[in-house]
């Protein structure tokens, strides 16, 4: 029985993983916190108390991509600050589509990461 979202993980190289947590900080918003001693090197990031996002460097010898091609396509946090979130997309070059959902109103800003992935950051209405 699954009773919540815990995390998503994304690996890469030191220096990719290096650019994710510049980038999921400085112009996501989420904050770099605790992180259990593994063996291998990495971030965890936090939303709201809560560890949402792990960042993994690959193994020795383990090749990734470091552009998604399969069925991800993006992650969507719950967001306030509209305003001040798309002064830092513009402050960082960072290129976005604003996009409302039906009948509810909520805005939706989307981008993607250095590595590609998609980011959906959700607004109330009344951030409209």
């Amino acid at each position: 029985m699954i009773v919540g979202f815990s995390h998503y993980n994304l690996r890469g190289s030191r220096e990719l993983m290096e650019q994710l947590r510049a980038f999921y900080t400085d112009v996501v918003g989420l904050q770099a916190g605790e992180r259990p001693p593994f063996a291998s090197f990495g971030y965890w990031l936090y939303a709201g108390g809560r560890d949402v996002l792990h960042l993994s460097e690959t193994r020795p010898g383990e090749a990734r991509a470091t552009h998604v091609t399969a069925t991800f396509d993006h992650v969507a946090f719950e967001c306030a600050g509209r305003a001040e979130t798309e002064r830092r997309l513009a402050d960082h070059g960072v290129a976005y589509r604003v996009a409302r959902v039906p009948l509810t109103g909520q805005v939706q800003l989307f981008f993607t990461d250095p590595a590609g992935n998609g980011i959906e950051l959700n607004f109330p209405a009344s951030e409209g």
